[in-house]
């Protein structure tokens, strides 16, 4: 019998008022993106009692700015980290199942443009040459999708690879250069909404940890005798006493240590930007795939349908400021001629642009000479207490979005030996917010959607539409009682509620408007919001969080100028 999910997690901001002035915690995570997220609700699931607090909104800083893909790590094989491989593929598959409402399969192709070039220089890479392999050839390919269907085959829930000749590969996909000889195909995986997924992970600790607490928008003020003071924008100031600290701050790790007593160096991040187009030719012959491409310097790009846009990426050029960083016109110009170079029958220009962004991964501090070679695996090292901090510090040093699980599973083990606890549950198939009793298969989604569909009175497209965007969550959105209907819609982006944004403002721990159009929705990433879909959300974030007329007006200009200098947005 199909089940529909009715639980309504706890809000975060009656946590923080229920702290007082002073509180005591096993455990404080600073950083509430991905990794940050993870460790929390692993904590959170073992009983703990857990504050995660981050400077910014959840999930709005390099968790906010990936590929958008959930991948095994297929260019790890080149440096020889067989293990991260190994880790990737397993969480990869993972993910597929315990979060199905957000992270999907996605068939790539990997155009091949000779048959034995590469392998000496991979040769050279694998055992420690600080120079990148460049045309990487059909033998070399066909070696390592060998080898990473074998390192995915625990879990395993997608088929293996193959490799065609260039008549196949042509007859696939046409608009493809004529200059290959051979292409790959294999399977990864896709993310629709990573921010998202992060608020479920902390929403999921809060739900197993009643004591357990979140602040986004929290500044640390002081960090005295053992004593963590925090500036909230809403909440006022609050101060904990941890037992232990997790830094999980990402780029801006070496500066949280520093506050906290602890100067450290030992973040060396690369820059990573991405742009979307609006180009339905171009989504049109993807068809769903990815294409895995080298570009005429050496470098790996990517291409694949982002929600009907083709989302381009990505470059690597070591970078250390997170709070400037930005698509630049070189990184444009670069994205745009490697697609033409590869597609030159489809048109792609500047103006089809709807969307850039761009974030700095969190690498271990390296003397590499090229960025491309800096480990992609993770760590967490410890700053042992000292007379005048009483609490131990882990660093959470590198990690990437597909293995937050595995990575907050260890930290979570050693948290857990330290404080004299043991492992009460596993996450290894523990479901994901929206992902608990989704639909399995067609059938089953029909069955969820009737069913969903009489017990609020919503129409069988609308609970569809929710179903997809929130998973089996959808039921609470569709059920919220709000001063507007569902059928009253975005101006613009008609299949955007205002009930439905209601609902996101006074249960999802929005604070700017900023909060709603570029992480709790896709109305920001995907180019649909315009100016008149932005003055229909303010009134309703306003009459929520009761602001003035002078505070919308300030967060309609705030966001306008963010989404037209950092995202390139033509508002």
């Amino acid at each position: 019998m199909t089940q529909l999910q009715n639980e309504t997690s706890p809000h975060p901001a009656d946590r923080l008022t229920a702290l007082g002035k002073e509180a005591d915690f096993d455990v404080v995570i600073f950083g509430a993106g991905i990794n940050g997220a993870g460790l929390f609700r692993d904590l959170c699931a073992q009983g703990l009692k857990c504050l995660i607090v981050d400077k910014g909104d959840f999930g709005s800083g390099t968790s906010a700015a990936p590929s958008r893909l959930i991948h095994g790590g297929l260019k790890y094989l080149e440096t020889g980290e067989f293990g991260l491989v190994a880790q990737s593929t397993l969480e990869r598959n993972l993910l597929l199942k315990n979060a199905p409402h957000y992270v999907s399969p996605l068939p790539t192709l990997i155009p091949i443009f000779s048959w034995f070039n590469g392998i000496s220089a991979a040769l050279r890479t694998l055992f420690g040459s600080t120079s990148a392999p460049r045309s990487r050839g059909a033998v070399l390919v066909k070696i390592g999708l060998a080898l990473y269907d074998f390192y995915g085959s625990r879990d395993r829930v997608m088929p293996r690879h193959r490799l065609v000749g260039r008549s196949r590969a042509l007859r696939e996909m046409p608009v493809l250069t004529k200059s290959i000889v051979a292409a790959g195909t294999y399977y990864d995986a896709k993310i629709s909404h990573p921010e998202r997924l992060v608020l479920e992970l902390i929403g999921d600790g809060l739900a197993a940890s009643t004591p357990s607490a979140a602040a986004n928008y929290a500044t640390l003020i002081s960090a005295s005798t053992g004593i963590l003071t925090f500036q909230t924008e809403k909440h006022g100031t609050f101060s904990v006493r941890p037992k232990l600290v997790i830094n999980g701050a990402g780029p801006w790790i070496d500066d949280v240590n520093a506050a906290l007593g602890a100067p450290s160096k030992m973040i060396g991040g690369t820059k990573g930007s991405h742009i979307l187009l609006k180009n339905d030719e171009l989504v049109r012959h993807l068809a769903g795939r990815m294409v895995y491409f080298e570009a005429d310097d050496g470098r790996i790009c990517l291409v694949f349908d982002y929600l009907g846009r083709a989302l381009v990426g990505s470059t690597d050029t070591k970078a250390d400021n997170p709070d400037t960083v930005r698509c630049e016109q070189d990184e444009v110009e670069y994205f745009l001629a490697s697609v033409r170079a590869l597609m030159p029958g489809v048109k792609v220009d500047r103006d089809q642009i709807v969307y850039a962004y761009s974030g700095i991964r969190p690498l271990p501090a390296s003397d590499a000479s090229i960025a491309g070679l800096i480990s992609r695996d993770h760590s967490a090292p410890v700053t042992e207490p000292d007379p005048t901090r009483p609490f131990a510090i882990i660093s959470l040093i590198g990690g990437k979005w597909t293995t937050f699980r595995g990575f907050a599973e260890e930290v979570a083990d050693t948290v857990l030996k330290r404080l004299g606890r043991t492992r009460a549950v596993s996450t290894r198939a523990m479901p994901i917010g929206g992902g608990r009793d989704f639909p399995a298969d067609a059938k089953a989604r029909s069955q969820w959607l009737a069913l969903a569909s009489s017990s609020c009175a919503t129409d069988l497209p609308r609970i569809d539409t929710l179903l997809t965007r929130y998973g089996t969550r959808a039921l609470q959105v569709a059920r919220h009682q709000s001063d507007w209907s569902d059928a009253d819609r975005l101006p613009d982006s008609h299949d955007y509620g205002l009930a439905e944004i209601d609902y996101i403002v006074r249960h999802e721990c929005v604070e700017h408007l900023a909060d709603v159009v570029m992480r709790r929705t896709t109305l920001a990433v995907t180019g649909s919001l315009t100016r008149r879909d932005l003055h229909a959300i303010a009134p309703v974030i306003a009459k929520a969080r009761g602001w003035s007329s002078e505070r919308t007006d300030a967060e309609l200009e705030a966001t306008v100028t963010q989404l037209k200098a950092r995202n390139l947005m033509r508002l």
